[in-house]
């Protein structure tokens, strides 16, 4: 799972992540990310709701995933995750590297300001990998346990049809 996993998130450049805002109720919206592993990397303002609503409360959910024509070929992610700012240098270097590997067309914009535009970090918790090419509605929960690099799978067999 883990190499479908790194397939998927390397195939993609866009992920909808859902906060949570102080009413209640969740906001999502579509940023562009790039990764390194399992950690996801996006540069969030400031002034945005998403920033305010993560800074009150880190929890997100992420989703990820390409159309497809065939719903018998769909596969993609939802993940419960952390977000928090990119504090060290190094990690925003090596971060932001990546990321203008993944989106070369932001190769000769200015650098973001942290002070307006801070990269955040989304570090992953659970994943939800769905792979229709095992079944309609399939889908493996992994858990990713800290400090155990160890994963929890469990198959969700159950498909959508009665059979």
């Amino acid at each position: 799972l883990h190499a479908l996993i790194l397939k998927l998130l390397d195939a993609n450049r866009l992920m909808s992540v859902a906060t949570n805002r102080p009413d209640g109720w969740p906001q999502n919206t579509v940023v562009g990310y790039a990764n390194d592993e399992l950690k996801l990397y996006s540069f969030v303002a400031r002034t945005s709701q998403k920033f305010v609503n993560i800074a009150r409360d880190p929890r997100v959910s992420i989703a990820i995933a390409n159309d497809m024509v065939d719903p018998n070929a769909i596969q993609g992610l939802s993940m419960a995750a952390r977000a928090a700012p990119v504090m060290d240098r190094t990690e925003f270097e090596r971060a932001g590297a990546i990321f203008l590997k993944r989106f070369p067309e932001y190769a000769t914009w200015p650098a973001p300001d942290p002070a307006f535009a801070p990269m955040m970090r989304f570090t992953p918790e659970i994943v939800s990998v769905l792979d229709y090419t095992k079944g309609f509605g399939h889908s493996d929960l992994v858990t990713v346990f800290k400090p155990h690099p160890e994963a929890k799978v469990e198959s969700a067999k159950r498909g959508w049809f009665r059979r």
